[in-house]
């Protein structure tokens, strides 16, 4: 008889409490919050999807790996472990190691754009949009137009439309296009993958018009694992061989350790590039540190070193996207609207067919995440409205699922609370914006409750 039951491939050996919290307490956490569930205390939240961004559990090797941790301030072998692990996956010349993601964002669009530049990509999430638009470059989305629609299901959703970047390319000329950006999977378009067959494609546009092209890479072992799971060709290659061969199609790449590094903190930035790996570096020094540490401890840099290699572990990544699948299947099958199929590391609710009655100006992404919290102390994040502001094409409500945290049991609790919130739908309210910052409003926003959207108010 086949066995269905999911489990987790690993055992618990280590706990940490959590702390339960009654209805009434969370209205009153949530007012005084202004509606925005980054200004919660972790403590007050039961269940933490606000992002799988350095929220993991390290595994007994990692931990063992950071005992050896070399804090030596330049020439450290921890950092030699670090280049000689990240080398071995992704394959550039120059390892840059950065204290998270954005940094090196922030360090590459620092060095290769500049005003009036464009940086096409699939889909810009909000930190990588923030730093190129920070520098006076444009962030230019060209997801394909299936990809926009979260009820349609295509296996590779995360796709860049080639055709519309080659004619944004010859549109805009070669020259104000610095760089081409590919995010795998694609975070804000659902956390959906890319195809091997596209980014072969997206590179060969970059070659034939002298471009370079870089992954965002946070997720790049799960979107290894969906092109062996989907992709014809591929289903007798190891996830390790799969993400060897998506980098060697690109120049360079930038990468969160928080997500797919399996880490609490850091990040990196690879390039093939000497001349601009100088630039990066010389910077790098000036607000991050030396170029063997980057702002990390040397633990660190050995809890990413091991983390890498773990997560392309085949028995971890079919646990993990089984999982998160078993998460949208069973609200979907209530009827609950998600981006479909369900991404690798999130589910994502559709704000807008959840709660139709609210217009995008009331931002449905942030009262449906709201809602969640006071139902069931679940904390989730928007990505719409007010994240994106007028360039959010979908209102969605992101629950990312940290890395080996979470059992089965707590993944049936959550779609127990979603059932209920969906269940009176009608009933929740817009939220009106009191207070925006000039960039990545969403982290600081303050909100408070609409008059004119709730059906049955």
């Amino acid at each position: 008889m086949p066995i269905h039951t999911i489990i987790e491939p690993f055992k618990i050996k280590t706990v940490e409490p959590i702390r339960w919290t009654m209805r009434g307490e969370r209205d009153e956490l949530l007012r005084a919050a202004h509606y925005n569930l980054f200004l919660l205390r972790a403590e007050d939240v039961l269940i933490d999807l606000l992002t799988d961004s350095g929220t993991g559990a390290m595994s007994t090797r990692q931990w063992a790996a950071m005992m050896e941790g070399d804090e030596s301030y330049a020439g450290s072998r921890s950092f030699d472990h670090f280049r000689e692990s990240v080398q071995g996956i992704f394959g550039y010349k120059h390892v840059i190691p950065t204290h998270q993601g954005r940094a090196a964002e922030r360090i590459l669009f620092s060095v290769m754009c500049k005003k009036g530049d464009i940086v096409p990509n699939n889909t810009h999430f909000d930190t990588t949009r923030a730093n190129i638009e920070f520098v006076g470059a444009e962030a230019v989305d060209l997801l394909i137009p299936e990809g926009r629609e979260p009820a349609c299901v295509l296996p590779f959703k995360g796709n860049m439309d080639v055709n519309a970047l080659d004619q944004l390319i010859g549109r805009a000329g070669r020259e104000r296009v610095p760089l081409v950006m590919l995010t795998i999977t694609n975070n804000s378009g659902g956390g959906q993958p890319v195809s091997m067959e596209n980014i072969r494609a997206v590179s060969g546009v970059c070659r034939r018009h002298a471009i370079p092209l870089y992954f965002d890479a946070c997720r790049f072992a799960e979107n290894a694992y969906f092109i062996k799971l989907r992709e014809k060709g591929y289903e007798w290659k190891t996830p390790k061989e799969i993400a060897q061969e998506m980098f060697r199609l690109g120049d360079g790449c930038t990468m969160s350790a928080k997500k797919d590094g399996l880490a609490n903190i850091g990040g990196f930035l690879c390039t093939n590039d000497d001349g601009l790996a100088q630039q990066e570096k010389n910077l790098l020094i000036l607000t991050e540190g030396y170029p063997t540490y980057g702002g990390l401890a040397g633990r660190d840099l050995e809890a990413i070193a091991v983390g890498i290699e773990e997560v392309l572990d085949e028995d971890y990544l079919r646990y993990r996207i089984v999982s998160t699948g078993y998460l949208g299947k069973h609200i979907s099958d209530q009827g609950v609207p998600i981006v479909q199929p369900p991404g690798g590391h999130a589910i994502y609710l559709d704000a807008r067919a959840f709660l139709p009655h609210i217009p995008p100006a009331e931002f449905p992404g942030v009262a449906l995440a709201a809602e969640l919290y006071l139902e069931g102390g679940i904390r989730s994040v928007e990505i719409g409205t007010l994240m994106f502001g007028a360039a959010a094409q979908m209102d969605l409500v992101r629950l990312a699922i940290p890395r080996r945290v979470y059992t089965q049991s707590h993944i049936d609790y959550v779609v127990e609370v979603i059932l209920e919130v969906w269940k009176r739908r009608e009933q929740i309210r817009g939220l009106k914006l009191d207070y925006e910052a000039p960039f990545l409003r969403h982290f600081t926003a303050r909100l408070s409750t609409a008059t004119t959207s709730a059906k049955n108010s």
